[in-house]
């Protein structure tokens, strides 16, 4: 069986990259009349390589500092690549910020080849490759087998295929085609539309499969489309998968809404983002520290995107240091866990470093204390299990499915991982309807629960009387989550710890709220009895004062006690009603007034039964409450219009 790979190149300008694919495969990949008139590439090009075992799809890249944007558009899916050199030439400027790039890109197999041999002599061939290979020592490149090559006389070409042979293995070996059961993806890295057929976007396949009829998505844009027709390199297929060059011909679009940039997915595989939590390293030729709020350009698959960092753990970044760091991108892109990415300074354009993306979805992290960065140094854990833990930490309260860890941690089995987190007791299961179930990890949890906690004692700093307060209050402060039964979930969990008391009066922290002594509690419940009990001819402090037996002179704090917790409602000055009477007389008012004739002071008082000491106070009083309102003598129902007589 063959097995499909992405071989790229890279050097400098005029070194021979396209000179070399031509002498391999026997095709031109400068297609572009410019390019054919100025001698250089200046966009992707493509060819493809049989080698038996081994098919390489070929991306040649633009060598000059013009165009090393496009260079890393063409870099994103590369498995092995050819580091081209010229002999007359050695190593120059592009040579290096290619290598660095494919450093940052994390390739894991390569050959170094020095082209136009022909043109120098033996002695200075043996200088250039000393210093080629100085230049390489430490990269992955630095055991690379040098294939000495030239174009016109052929030679060293057959070494060169089984050298690349070879790398091929060694790529396929680290791993790289486990990604050919995931779902389909492809950074689409050319647009055109060609007539009869409609749009075309070409690009390397990263992972997965797709075959011609297929239902897949555009990301950033979530627009639908359908496959009408695949082709490798100039050949009609079925179907491509990872490690092929791919041109796809798509229904339900038109060319101008494609850009490269953009990807083609599996439905609901990519989720587009504008922050992105990353490990970021700082080449050590980077001319200065890195700092909050620097302005980077961003190179993520064939997207390249202005964005402003977030250093998470230090003030600066050093040259040769890493950090985790947040990326504020400009406009949303898509990524996975761990893939690479490149970023170029603002002004002048050079590439300072780069890293791999460890949150795809992030949200913003403000001043993340220890727990939060152990969570993202786990998220570069080689445990897929402590992987996964980590990136439903980030979930957070955000709603997910197993599936989703692949895109967030690399993690293939998702199901049976949560399975191993909820065994561990990691993951917490909530029932949120006798339908509906989620999964939430502890400290998601811990943190909302300490949320909750927080909220109750600045209720109660703000309302140092009040002993309880309802659960609709608390609610309203927590109105983002998305079911309120994670919060009744939250509270259950507080109240079974002891740490709020929750009961038919409402909710309280544990240890807030006034401080009353036995006689004090004694006393504040007989007066709320008392107020009960005297229905709208409630009794004036003064009396209650009288008729309390002890702590007299708590009567006035106790009643406003009761006032502020809910139990009683201030009519007027030194006027108050239990809650249960003022409710039930709105009741009986609401059915009197139901016809809309309206109703003097006198029919309310009949109504009543009770006189104008009580019934004058209580009327205004609806009427700042917005239960009635006044219209001359009459008082109607809010909202019901009056009717005239």
């Amino acid at each position: 069986m063959t097995t499909d790979l992405i071989l790229g190149t890279a050097g400098h300008i005029d070194h021979g990259k396209t000179a070399l694919i031509r002498a391999l495969t026997g095709v031109d990949t400068d297609r572009l009349p410019e390019e054919k008139r100025r001698g250089i590439t200046i966009e992707l090009g493509f060819a493809q390589l049989d080698l038996g075992e081994y098919r390489l799809g070929i991306v040649d890249v633009p060598g000059h500092e013009r165009f090393v944007r496009t260079m890393l558009a063409g870099a994103t899916g590369m498995d092995v690549v050819m580091l081209v050199v010229a002999a007359d030439d050695s190593v120059k400027q592009q040579t290096r910020e290619h290598l660095e790039i494919l450093r940052l890109l994390n390739l894991a197999a390569g050959v170094i080849v020095l082209t136009k041999c022909d043109l120098v002599e033996a002695d200075w061939l043996e200088l250039v490759e000393a210093e080629v290979r100085d230049f390489v020592a430490g990269t992955f490149l630095a055991d690379a087998p040098i294939i000495r090559t030239s174009t016109v006389t052929g030679a060293g070409l057959d070494r060169l295929r089984e050298q690349l042979a070879a790398a091929a293995a060694r790529a396929v070996d680290a791993g790289r085609l486990r990604r050919v059961d995931a779902p389909f993806r492809m950074a689409i890295d050319r647009t055109f539309t060609m007539t009869g057929y409609g749009t075309v976007v070409t690009g390397s396949v990263s992972s997965g499969r797709t075959r011609v009829g297929d239902e897949l998505v555009i990301e950033p844009g979530d627009v639908a489309v359908r496959v009408r027709g695949l082709q490798n390199h100039d050949r009609a297929v079925e179907e491509v998968h990872r490690g092929q060059r791919a041109a796809v011909n798509l229904a339900g679009i038109h060319h101008d809404e494609t850009l490269r940039g953009q990807e083609l997915a599996s439905p609901g595989h990519l989720v587009p983002s504008r922050l992105l939590t990353s490990w970021l390293s700082l080449l050590p030729s980077a001319p200065r520290p890195l700092k909050s709020r620097t302005r980077l350009r961003v190179h993520l698959g064939t997207a390249e995107l202005m964005a402003s960092v977030s250093l998470l753990d230090r003030e600066r970044l050093e040259p040769g240091q890493a950090g985790p760091v947040q990326l504020f991108l400009k406009a949303p892109a898509v990524a996975v866990w761990s893939q690479p990415l490149v970023v170029r300074s603002e002004s002048p354009v050079t590439t300072i470093g780069g890293g791999t993306v460890l949150d795809p979805t992030a949200a913003k992290l403000r001043r993340p204390d220890e727990a939060t960065l152990q969570m993202i140094a786990d998220l570069r854990s080689p445990a897929p299990l402590q992987r996964a833990a980590a990136a439903l930490f980030f979930a957070g309260l955000r709603p997910w499915q197993p599936g989703d860890l692949l895109r967030a941690a690399g993690v293939e089995n998702g199901a049976e991982v949560c399975q191993q987190l909820s065994a561990r007791s990691e993951l917490r299961e909530i029932p949120l309807s006798p339908t509906r179930t989620v999964r939430i990890h502890h400290q998601v949890l811990d943190g909302l629960a300490q949320r909750v906690e927080a909220t109750l004692r600045k209720m109660h700093a703000q309302h140092p009387l009040r002993s309880h307060f309802d659960r609709a209050v608390l609610a309203a402060a927590f109105r983002y989550l998305d079911d309120e039964a994670l919060l009744d979930f939250v509270l259950t969990d507080l109240a079974r710890s002891g740490r709020i008391q929750w009961s038919d009066r409402g909710l309280a922290l544990a240890g807030c709220g006034p401080k009353l002594s036995v006689n004090e509690r004694r006393l504040l419940a007989e007066l709320i009895a008392g107020f009960r009990a005297a229905g709208l001819a409630s009794p004036s402090i003064e009396q209650c004062q009288r008729q309390a037996a002890r702590n007299r002179e708590a009567v006035p704090q106790l009643i406003a006690l009761a006032v502020a917790d809910g139990e009683l409602v201030e009519v007027a000055a030194g006027y108050y009603l239990h809650r249960d009477v003022d409710q039930q007389v709105r009741a009986s008012l609401r059915d009197r007034l139901a016809d809309g004739k309206g109703a003097t002071v006198s029919d309310i008082r009949e109504w009543l039964n009770t006189t104008r000491k009580y019934a004058v106070p209580y009327c205004e009083y609806l009427d700042r409450s917005g239960f009635t309102h006044r219209a001359g003598d009459l008082r109607y129902l809010a909202e019901t219009p009056a009717i005239p007589r």
